[in-house]
């Protein structure tokens, strides 16, 4: 039972209570002043079945949570007789899908919500949207691809750094199945007493596999997906024990999704990423130009504003979709104060140094220093020839199990490009993502020390350095090209390289 339901039923409850009380004060007060003209036992009856209306309304009260589970396991199991009735319709033979007999636990404080939003809700993710459209089709209509032989992916893992909107992507999944929705934070599963995490875990399961077709979300999974050292047995690893057994319980035409968010993706655990698991990853970014406009139009919508959307896009560069949310709110409220009904450009601006003062960590660019970092990607992007986004972080590993010196050092050439590349343009060297130098290090060291295939590291990283300055030099025009492209679009794409 959804809770509006719930809601309803206990005003229903508390009204059937009032007026019952109300009818009885009134009748004993009616019975008191005209006692000498009542005659008969008929009020007498009538007062008696109030009363007993009373104790009823009260004893409804005090029962109402197991009429509440009555009614939810009523549901849940309609929910799920109807699911698996779709499931038994594929079968070549006419046989019912087994239904395993499961383990009575606890899961009353378990509550799945009705999320009422849609990818409508949802702005610019169209280039994760196609793969989410796939999950709510199967959800919504398994019989189409169990027929071939097609299973639901057990789990969605979407990553991405914070307030790109990974929750609300999840919860507008849910909302486009019209299916039940189960959150919990990873750190809601890490408690200081022994199994409590676990037995929080089976519980989650339990409830969600007897509403399925249902999707379980689990944000911040890596504070209880992190990586097992191996040398210990606490708590935490216990729980990703449990969260493992479990994933590895139902098959993919059970209706249970699993999504989870995290933006730590290298701290997981190597048996949460593999297959049959976390089939697919969908990987979030920070918005570019175009889906920052997208996003503003979206909460800008029904509202009265006097300033250009394009500008404004222009000049959020590093927002994520919550930091415009939380722009477009903080000038409503400014907004508010000078009791006006339509944005302008001040309310922006005052909104916007709230934000940027209270977001220092953030990628919150001005111009010169989007010059910078577009400077960095294009060199990023020539030299890997791939495309890239101009809040890209890292680079593109090749599974390589076997790989070749030349390889090797080509990664290395990669991580290094992007600070040469500003050294050859701008003829100075900039502080600009440490990441990149220490993977270019680390690499080099094991080409030295691990592999073998060199003597020093710093001679080897010297040398790649003073081939990537000789190379860009020779390409400046180039770089200049591309980083006037990612200035414009925020994005360079394989198409935009190959059209030099």
């Amino acid at each position: 039972m959804s809770q509006n339901s719930n809601n309803t039923f206990d005003k229903n409850l508390k009204m059937m209570s009032i007026s019952a009380a109300v009818l009885i004060a009134l009748f004993v007060y009616t019975i008191y002043k005209s006692s000498a003209h009542i005659e008969g036992t008929q009020y007498y009856i009538g007062l008696i079945f109030l009363f007993v209306l009373l104790i009823a309304s009260f004893g409804l009260r005090f029962y109402r949570e197991k009429i509440k589970i009555f009614l939810d396991k009523k549901r849940e199991n309609d929910n799920r007789f109807n699911f698996q009735k779709e499931l038994d319709n594929t079968k070549s033979e006419p046989k019912k899908v087994k239904i395993k007999e499961v383990q009575h636990v606890q899961t009353d404080h378990i509550e799945a919500i009705t999320s009422n939003i849609t990818f409508d809700d949802v702005a610019g993710i169209s280039n994760v949207k196609e793969e989410l459209e796939e999950v709510v089709d199967f959800l919504n209509s398994p019989k189409k691809y169990l027929k071939h032989g097609i299973k639901l992916p057990k789990g969605v893992l979407l990553v991405g750094p914070p307030g790109v909107g990974k929750t609300l992507i999840a919860r507008a999944v849910a909302g486009e199945a019209d299916v039940p929705f189960f959150y919990q934070s990873g750190a809601s599963f890490v408690h200081i007493y022994v199994g409590m995490g676990a037995k929080r875990v089976k519980e989650l399961f339990l409830k969600a596999k007897s509403c399925a077709p249902a999707i379980i979300f689990i944000d911040e999974i890596d504070a209880v997906g992190k990586k097992r050292s191996g040398t210990s047995n606490d708590e935490r690893e216990a729980t990703l024990n449990e969260l493992l057994t479990q994933m590895d319980g139902f098959e993919g035409d059970s209706g249970i999704l699993i999504i989870a968010a995290t933006n730590k993706i290298e701290v997981l655990d190597e048996a949460l990423l593999r297959a049959g698991r976390f089939d697919r990853r969908v990987f979030l970014e920070l918005p570019n130009i175009s889906d920052r406009k997208k996003i503003l139009e979206l909460y800008l919508r029904n509202k009265q504003f006097n300033f250009d959307i394009d500008i404004l896009a222009n000049d959020t560069a590093g927002f994520s979709s919550a930091a415009l949310s939380t722009l477009i709110n903080e000038a409503l409220l400014n907004m508010i104060k000078r009791d006006d009904i339509e944005l302008n450009e001040e309310d922006i601006e005052i909104a916007r140094n709230k934000v940027e003062f209270g977001k220092k960590e953030q990628k919150l660019l001005n111009t010169a220093q989007k010059e910078i970092l577009a400077i960095y990607q294009a060199s990023k992007s020539f030299i890997s020839q791939e495309g890239i986004s101009l809040f890209e972080e890292g680079i593109k590993k090749e599974n390589d199990i076997y790989p070749s010196k030349s390889k090797l050092l080509q990664n290395i050439k990669k991580y290094l490009s992007g600070s040469v590349g500003i050294e050859v343009v701008k003829h100075e060297m900039y502080a600009i993502n440490s990441e990149d130098l220490k993977h270019a290090y680390d690499l080099a060291n094991d080409i030295v020390v691990k592999y073998n295939m060199s003597n020093n590291t710093e001679e080897l990283i010297l040398g790649i350095k003073n081939e990537l300055r000789s190379e860009l030099s020779r390409n400046s025009d180039e770089i200049l090209r591309l980083k006037d492209l990612m200035l414009e679009n925020e994005i360079i794409t394989l198409e935009n390289i190959n059209n030099a």
